[in-house]
């Protein structure tokens, strides 16, 4: 009796082993870069502990030599992922039937910002008319290759929201943050986030709301997940209240 026990017991052990590595889920995710290879990990961390399940991650490539650029042209183009992070605005992605719009869901907002050289002195940035000044006297300024995506129009927007956009255009430099780290720019025009900012630079601080917009990062869960229940409550937790935490610790504001 007690052998026929010992192997009913060790039967269910088995089982509910295998059971439990049937269950686990591998879910696939897409995100921009300047979401933050230091903050991501520790918010996947965190849900996979909650959950069991695993997420591949992948960065979208950020790179001017390399095709496609940013996460919403991956999208388009049928990247496979089970859960995509992008910036708005994302028509491409739509129009793509890529995602499911009705699963948009805005998980934080990222600012703009101004960066020097490290070690230069830091310019006044604290309005609109500092910030003209600024960009003027500059002679040379960074920003991300607006075919990348977001952030390089939105860049462009600023120097048009400011009125100069022809009168600065011949000294734009396309590259990011490289041409200041290396000297051939005086200041970068991009993302104010804590874990994406390349040695040799320093920020100065978010360029003021009346020039800056700062743009939604919004998750959509894929038409062809392999698992939507699993990518749908990934996204959730992405939107969650321990993810936001990290977030700001980041330098990213609250969805709302």
């Amino acid at each position: 009796m007690k052998y026929l026990l010992s192997c009913i017991v060790m039967v269910a052990v088995l089982l509910g082993s295998s059971y439990g590595a049937r269950a686990q889920t591998e879910i696939t995710l897409l995100v921009p870069g300047p979401m933050g290879r230091e903050t991501m990990p520790k918010v996947i961390a965190g849900f996979e502990s909650k959950t069991g399940d695993k997420v591949k991650m992948t960065f979208a490539v950020g790179s001017r030599d390399v095709e496609p650029y940013g996460t919403k042209q991956l999208v388009a183009r049928g990247q496979q992922s089970d859960v995509s992070i992008m910036f708005a605005p994302f028509p491409e992605a739509l129009a793509s039937g890529n995602v499911v719009p009705g699963s948009a869901t805005t998980l934080a907002r990222l600012v703009l910002a101004l960066s020097v050289r490290r070690g230069a002195p830091k310019p006044d940035i604290s309005s609109a008319a500092a910030v003209k000044r600024t960009l003027l006297a500059a002679k040379a300024i960074a920003i991300i290759e607006p075919t990348q995506g977001t952030l390089g129009h939105q860049a462009m927007e600023v120097l048009q929201k400011l009125g100069i956009a022809d009168q600065v255009q011949p000294k734009i430099k396309l590259g990011g943050a490289q041409p200041v780290a290396k000297g051939e720019a005086d200041v970068f025009i991009g993302p104010e986030v804590s874990d994406n900012v390349p040695d040799g630079i320093d920020v100065v601080g978010a360029l003021p709301r009346s020039v800056a917009t700062p743009v939604e990062i919004v998750g959509f869960v894929s038409t062809r997940a392999k698992d939507p229940k699993a990518a749908k409550a990934l996204l959730q937790y992405l939107r969650s209240p321990e993810a936001e935490t990290l977030y700001k610790a980041q330098g990213l504001l609250p969805a709302h």
